[in-house]
């Protein structure tokens, strides 16, 4: 992550200079254009220069842009909708952090869109730009979790009822929305893996642990932050945002709070396995332990009369006696079995 934002190193403010990964895949605009009265237009292309029809139109915009790495096009958006070169620069920059700031004509979101793909979970950054009737939303590649939004719309859902504020605080519902799925598959995978811990304790098992850990820093990443942003926005006197919206955005902050809560129990939890981890292991070798201590405290007397009739002194009556032999076997069971039968009654075994 370092290596890739010194790229930016002593270049001036605003300098447009992609931080991420780049896929490949050509950058993809859609645009859900859409009213109160029913009329919807939805389409798709690859000209920004298409997108300035849309500044000033009567009704709401939504515009996707998917692919952030071709900075002409970025800056012919910003030219377009008289964004900051500030904000540009932010949102061609995935390491940010969740934030929100407040531009004359605009609002500008910065949040992270979370998925789990072959049980790893990835963090995509999604930046938001709201003006009086558009919402500019940027992503890094194609792919997101909007597609319930774009339902609503296109099925004249309540959302058509409203501003770009309303639309705004869907996608960010949304993405929030998702949270919850994500964190209700790993907890549980995490209670699954502890009680694989507590009987079958595999060296692969520190591993496992080091992965829910990364996995939970991820989330805690994308959502402590997002609690300031949502308090900025439930707060705000930009005439962009109503009043009767901050309401809704008051609803995704105490769902936030949840998902923090429950994000901590699991961290708690992942902290937990690791003593788990070690204290069955401690467990199995005091186990086993005991097991080869008690086998060898009963070899101990068996060993003494082996070796007093091993001597092979001149004088010694039992060589001579005809059952010494089977005598002093049968001697060495029976203290054998007396000595299990302590340990029984001790309950050491």
């Amino acid at each position: 992550m370092f290596r890739k934002i010194s790229k930016k190193a002593g270049l001036p403010p605003g300098s447009l200079v992609h931080v991420g990964e780049v896929t490949g895949e050509p950058v993809t605009i859609t645009v859900m254009d859409y009213d109160a009265d029913g009329n919807f237009t939805e389409l798709c292309f690859r000209d920004s220069a298409l997108l300035s029809s849309y500044k000033n139109s009567p009704s709401i915009t939504w515009i996707n842009i998917d692919g952030i790495y071709d900075t002409g096009i970025i800056r012919a958006i910003g030219e377009i909708f008289s964004i900051h070169p500030l904000t540009l620069e932010d949102l061609m920059n995935t390491t940010q952090r969740p934030k929100c700031e407040e531009f004359p004509s605009y609002l500008f979101i910065v949040l992270r869109m979370l998925s789990r793909v072959d049980g790893e979970i990835r963090s995509e950054q999604v930046s938001l730009i709201i003006t009086g009737t558009c919402v500019l939303s940027f992503q890094e590649r194609v792919g997101d979790v909007f597609d319930p939004v774009r339902n609503r719309i296109r099925n004249h859902g309540k959302i058509r009822q409203y501003g770009p504020d309303f639309l705004c605080y869907s996608l960010i519902d949304t993405i929030v929305d998702a949270y919850f799925g994500i964190l209700e598959t790993l907890g549980e995978e995490i209670e699954v893996f502890e009680d694989t811990l507590l009987t079958d304790p595999g060296p692969a098992a520190v591993m496992e642990i080091r992965l829910f850990k990364r996995d939970l820093i991820t989330l805690r990443k994308a959502i402590w932050p997002l609690r300031e942003v949502l308090s900025t926005l439930e707060r705000t006197e930009s005439l962009l945002i109503s009043k009767k919206i901050q309401i809704y955005f008051r609803d995704i902050y105490d769902h936030t709070i949840q998902v923090i809560d429950a994000v901590e129990t699991l961290r708690d939890l992942t902290a937990g396995m690791l003593d788990l981890y070690l204290s069955t292991l401690s467990f199995r070798m005091n186990e086993v332990m005991k097991v080869l201590t008690i086998i060898a405290t009963i070899f101990i007397p068996l060993t003494f009369i082996a070796g007093v009739y091993g001597m092979n002194f001149a004088h010694m009556p039992e060589l001579d006696w005809e059952i010494g032999y089977p005598a002093t076997l049968l001697l060495m069971f029976c203290l054998s079995l007396l000595m299990l039968y302590y340990f029984r009654k001790r309950r050491w075994i």
